[in-house]
């Protein structure tokens, strides 16, 4: 069980590859296919005629418990994440942009571009559970520790690829105005999914010197993967070898942007930009899935060996060797549904943005990202809401811009990026990191190039 909780932590030693999704780079004055994959009415702004993008990633950590200075200094993770009282959020979001194309014509825009997406997430984790399945008990004396969330715990990892299918247009300008609409067709293809969910969890957890127990508890359990996952669900080529799957669903991205035009010369004054991403969901097929969901009562009469011993899940590799705990106790585990097929939601979210020129090569952007989903839905991919600030000077072929924001998990974040042609490299959290032990860590980096 310590592989699988701590999943997210053994994985945020590769932070430095990458970042919250491209931030600056996605509002960038010389308009891209990022551009569009963050707004499609974006692909009728494109610099250049041809646009075409070579690859760019963006990996991107946060948690509410782990500053930075914990990672680099080898401090005991372990304990740092599950001390306190605050529940457990840990996120690692990673965004593989792989070649795309995208042109204009007339008024038109269009583009056809792949991506892969790895996600993996703790969520609302109860720190006192979560120590007593992970750490080894320590306890002189026999302590009780009563926990009762009525929420959703979650440990949660998906992985899938995309192509998408673009089309943007002009819809209305004058002199002064102009605005365009956008809509993006996507094709999904799931590669690897798992998700542990314990809903509506009372319990009290009885530590001792030797051991953890759990009795007098209840809750609802689901048990669900697909693909790599079962198996084992800490490796790192688990989240790599199954980028793409076959193809098994499909969303939707749409937007609209407006603009105040210079009075002289071209350009704008002012940007506002607005779309909705990810309206859809895939399923996750396979003769190996597994999407169950227990009943969880244990009511032991007190005793030395009342209830379930939290250290059988110690050195568990993946999801199907907890469901192997689950089925050997049937007097605490009563399974209520068990399918094949396990159908996701993707991550909605609401994007708004502005890009206001303040003088002659200086700007600043707003932008706000809310989710509209449920991270505490089991057939939830989550998303996170955000909002950032961007100051940023554009010298043609160089750009250089400032973001600062706050993530709903990590709190306020300030970091630091460039664009040199069609090249680009930034991290939204480099300087809180370095300078006010930041519990996020992210990068990203990319080439691209336009013609015509």
């Amino acid at each position: 069980m310590k592989k699988i909780t701590l999943l997210v932590c053994s994985l945020a030693f590769v932070s430095s590859y990458g970042q919250e999704h491209f931030s600056g780079i996605t509002t960038s004055k010389r308009v891209g296919i990022l551009n569009g994959n963050m707004n499609p009415s974006e692909f009728s702004n494109l610099n250049s005629k041809f646009e075409v993008q070579i690859f760019a990633a963006s990996i991107h950590v946060s948690n509410n418990k782990v500053g930075f200075s914990d990672i680099i200094d080898g401090n005991d993770i372990e304990s740092k994440l599950f001390s306190g009282s605050d529940n457990v959020d840990f996120s690692l979001d990673s965004e593989i942009a792989l070649p795309g194309v995208a042109f204009k014509l007339l008024n038109w825009g269009f583009a056809v571009t792949s991506k892969a997406h790895i996600k993996a997430n703790v969520i609302n984790l109860e720190s006192e559970l979560g120590d007593a399945i992970v750490n080894d008990a320590d306890a002189v004396e026999l302590v009780t520790k009563a926990i009762n969330n009525n929420g959703n715990q979650r440990v949660n990892a998906t992985i899938w690829g995309e192509l998408g299918f673009s089309v943007a247009r002009k819809l209305w300008e004058n002199d002064k105005n102009r605005i365009n609409g956008g809509l993006t067709l996507k094709l999904l293809f799931p590669g690897s999914y798992a998700n542990m969910g314990l809903g509506n969890f009372k319990g009290d957890i009885n530590t001792s010197l030797t051991e953890n127990r759990l009795n007098n508890a209840s809750g609802n359990l689901n048990i669900a993967y697909s693909g790599n996952f079962g198996e084992s669900f800490s490796d790192s080529s688990d989240y790599t070898s199954s980028l793409f799957g076959n193809l098994n669903g499909m969303a939707t991205d749409f937007g609209f942007d407006y603009q105040l035009k210079n009075s002289i010369g071209n350009g704008y004054k002012l940007k506002v930009g607005a779309s909705v991403k990810n309206i859809g969901s895939m399923t996750f097929k396979g003769d190996d899935n597994l999407s169950a969901n227990y009943s969880l009562n244990i009511n032991d009469p007190d005793g030395p060996n009342a209830g379930l011993d939290l250290n059988e899940f110690n050195d568990v590799e993946g999801l199907d060797d907890i469901e192997d705990i689950l089925l050997s106790h049937p007097e605490y585990f009563t399974k209520k549904e068990d399918k094949n097929d396990i159908k996701v939601k993707l991550p909605t979210v609401f994007n708004l943005y502005a890009d206001l020129k303040v003088i002659s090569k200086l700007s600043v952007t707003f932008f706000m990202q809310q989710r509209m989903g449920d991270n505490e839905n089991d057939d939830q991919i989550t998303a996170h809401n955000s909002f950032s600030i961007t100051p940023r000077v554009n010298l043609g072929p160089f750009e250089a811009f400032l973001p600062i924001g706050n993530n709903e998990i990590s709190g306020t974040t300030a970091g630091i990026g460039f664009r040199l042609g069609g090249f680009f490299l930034g991290s939204s959290s480099i300087i809180t990191a370095v300078t006010n032990d930041s519990k996020q860590a992210d990068a990203y980096f990319g080439f691209r190039f336009g013609f015509l």
